[in-house]
């Protein structure tokens, strides 16, 4: 029964993720997703789009990473991609956090679990960088989506979002190539996206 006490413990402790809201807005435009909403996003996304990966990959390895990708941040808290501060103490952080969260399971899952947070984390792995892509085009489709709000309002650049996702295409040259076209050039086309580039 302490097994399955600390199973429960845990997946009691992650309910926190719902209230660790993100920085995108959903679909609507109307409010800001959660890091719950996020994963499950991922999740059915990697479904959905698998086979568009550069290489074959494990699906269930990739749901079970964008799944758990952000657990650490009921601890370390959601870092916003162009906050330059907040990016260079974000590994530290998070990595402290997967020090606290992980081992509340029996140690057979905390070591896969762990296991699959690095794997992620060090995006080289086919399932990582497939995961990583996921990870990057969700948000940008729902930029477009919301016709580009958070882009607007942050007064975001183009140089920001390319540096954002300088290794998107390692996943997915195929959705990289993609939300080029169909989320980044019509917001810039539409000035809500400055492009600094040229």
């Amino acid at each position: 029964m302490d097994r399955l006490k600390r199973i429960v413990e845990f997946c009691r402790t992650i309910d926190r993720e719902k209230f660790i809201q993100r920085k995108t807005y959903l679909t609507d435009g109307e409010r800001l997703e959660n890091d719950a909403e996020h994963a499950w996003h991922l999740a059915v996304m990697a479904l959905l789009l698998m086979e568009y990966s550069n290489a074959e990959i494990d699906l269930l390895r990739v749901v079970s990473m964008v799944l758990i990708h952000d657990l650490v941040e009921i601890y370390a808290g959601d870092t916003f991609t162009y906050d330059e501060a907040g990016m260079k103490t974000q590994k530290a952080r998070e990595s402290a956090a997967a020090d606290r969260l992980f081992p509340m399971l029996p140690d057979d899952l905390a070591s896969r679990f762990r296991g699959l947070w690095d794997e992620f984390e060090s995006e080289e792995t086919a399932e990582a960088k497939f995961a990583h892509t996921l990870d990057n085009f969700q948000p940008m489709m729902l930029q477009a989506a919301s016709d580009g709000r958070a882009w607007r309002e942050g007064g975001r650049r183009l140089s920001e979002v390319l540096r954002r996702n300088a290794r998107t295409a390692e996943g997915s040259k195929t959705l990289w190539n993609y939300a080029e076209e169909h989320f980044i050039r019509p917001q810039i086309e539409k000035g809500h996206l400055k492009d600094d580039i040229g």
